[in-house]
């Protein structure tokens, strides 16, 4: 799939087979994650890989948007990393690309996915950091469910000339 058609048919899928993602797999979610441009180069994500069933099920607890973990092959986490970057408003940002990265190797792969936010939203944080034993240095952004779609959804056409502006207001 070409980078363009990937970024104008990705649509987010909450609903997917019990089939398992290869390991191979991940790590191309992963690789394609840590290729997202960062301020200063830091690269201050740190992910966390979630397959095992009985954790993938206690997120709805605290996450009200996560029902479909229940279903999902595996999670990933991206987190941000205050030892390798100090500013949390880049981490954000960082972080956010790598999840678009990771979103449109999951779609390009075949792969159904649905990006789940988590920063700022404390009780979201929280209740990942302490699912996950997850140390105090470490921001959680957001959240990846995966899996391989049962849904299809047709593209959205989203452009809006309205919203361009060009030289100035």
């Amino acid at each position: 799939m070409e980078v363009l058609e990937a970024i104008l048919t990705r649509r987010s899928i909450r609903q997917y087979t019990n089939q398992k993602i290869s390991d191979e797999l991940v790590k191309k979610l992963l690789e394609a994650a840590m290729q997202a441009p960062s301020a200063r180069n830091y690269q201050p994500w740190q992910f966390v890989v979630v397959d095992d069933r009985v954790t993938l099920n206690q997120i709805p607890a605290f996450h009200p948007y996560a029902e479909m973990m229940e279903q999902a092959a595996l999670a990933i986490l991206i987190c941000g990393d205050l030892k390798l970057e100090k500013m949390v408003e880049y981490i954000v940002q960082d972080c956010s690309a790598a999840t678009q990265n990771l979103l449109l190797a999951a779609h390009a792969m075949g792969l159904g996915a649905v990006w789940l936010g988590v920063y700022p939203r404390e009780r979201r944080s929280s209740g990942l950091k302490n699912l996950l034993n997850i140390p105090d240095h470490i921001v959680p952004v957001s959240l990846v469910a995966l899996g391989y779609p049962t849904e299809s959804k047709q593209p959205e056409y989203r452009f809006n000339e309205k919203r361009v502006h060009f030289n100035y207001w």
